[in-house]
């Protein structure tokens, strides 16, 4: 069965208060390729009725066969799958009220941007009037309200990809399921996609599964995230609970930047066994001779690597008790040369006492 490590969440977000199905309910699910591969190795995932969640993990970890599992695209090796409370596990595309967006958009060029979003409709034999006004306001919904007559050649790729949202939409699925749908994107437009693809599920009301590897797209836009690695499930929980408390080294590292105390540097410095982690926008570098207030922790060390990344530095440090921390600090009046001067200076590195978290394992 899958180890899920579920993060403590909110009374709100509380099962017990949850009327009806959820919208997705996975069961020992398990994805076999060969004899030797288990891409997905005994998910067990309850997906609400309206919210956002995403699937978060490195390539191979069994996210993206997770949610072709759900269209349907593959059949499970063993396991249930539900939508809305019906067993869908054994039932081909067509019969589950799905759609999916891909990083490719997949629109067809010769037709215009009307044609595409109406297609689907055309296909299920709806009526040409009704098809013509869902598109309107599936376009309308994505703010390409004036674009219906162009070609997707004609169009940006952020345009492109809002093409490819409404055809989605315009079928109106219980859940969308998203498969790295922003990708393909610069990062300027990618964050701008963000945010309005959060803006969008939240008008719409439209249960969103997305899948990315990107850390910063998925602690932006969901409510929650379930981390996979090795084909299961490692954590699940809102983005401020897998990031201020990973449950494993492998989420601490992969969801931020990991920055762990070791049982032997956690001994002599905090006076605790096990692992613990500190993120690094928590700590902040002081004198080595600075006082610290009582509920401070303090760890001296030596500059070991700067990085200017232009708002940000990012700064290691070798402690002296072993190991190393990472902070970062933000550019208020430091320049890149600055920086540069910091190689090898002594300093202590301070934080909360409260910032400190023990990881599982």
């Amino acid at each position: 069965m899958n180890e899920t490590v579920q993060a403590p969440e909110t009374a709100s977000a509380d099962a017990s208060q949850i009327v009806g199905p959820p919208a997705i309910r996975l069961r020992g699910l398990v994805k076999r390729f060969g004899a030797d591969v288990v891409a997905v190795d005994g998910v067990d995932l309850d997906v609400r009725d309206g919210e956002f969640l995403t699937l978060l993990g490195p390539s191979g970890s069994g996210k993206t066969t997770v949610l072709r599992m759900i269209a349907g695209f593959e059949l499970p090796t063993a396991g249930t799958i539900e939508l809305a409370g019906f067993d869908v596990t054994r039932l081909p595309p067509y019969d589950r009220d799905v759609n999916t967006v891909f990083q490719d958009y997949a629109l067809f060029p010769h037709m215009t941007v009307r044609q595409n979003i109406e297609y689907g409709l055309r296909v299920k034999k709806v009526a040409r009037a009704e098809a013509a006004d869902r598109a309107q306001e599936a376009l309308d919904s994505v703010r390409l309200g004036g674009y219906g007559d162009r070609r997707p050649s004609q169009l940006s790729g952020g345009q492109r990809q809002r093409v490819a949202l409404a055809r989605a939409l315009v079928n109106r699925p219980k859940v969308l399921l998203l498969d790295e749908p922003l990708g393909a994107l610069d990062l300027k437009l990618r964050q701008q996609m963000q945010v309005e693809l959060k803006e969008l599920q939240r008008e719409v009301g439209i249960t969103f599964v997305f899948v990315t590897h990107d850390q910063e797209e998925a602690l932006t836009m969901s409510d929650r995230i379930a981390v996979f690695n090795g084909g299961k499930i490692v954590q699940l929980g809102t983005p401020a609970d897998v990031y201020e408390m990973p449950s494993t080294t492998f989420v601490a590292g992969f969801v931020g930047t990991s920055n762990l105390l070791e049982p032997e540097a956690a001994e002599r410095l905090l006076g605790r066994t096990g692992i613990w982690s500190v993120r690094p926008e928590k700590i902040r570098i002081e004198a080595p001779t600075t006082p610290v207030a009582p509920d401070e922790r303090a760890a001296s060390g030596t500059i070991i690597d700067v990085d200017y990344l232009g708002p940000l530095t990012r700064i290691v440090v070798e402690l002296d008790v072993g190991g190393r921390l990472s902070t970062l600090q933000q550019n208020v009046h430091a320049t890149s040369t600055d920086v540069a001067s910091m190689h090898g200076q002594p300093v202590q590195l301070v934080w909360r006492q409260d910032a400190e978290y023990q990881i599982s394992e």
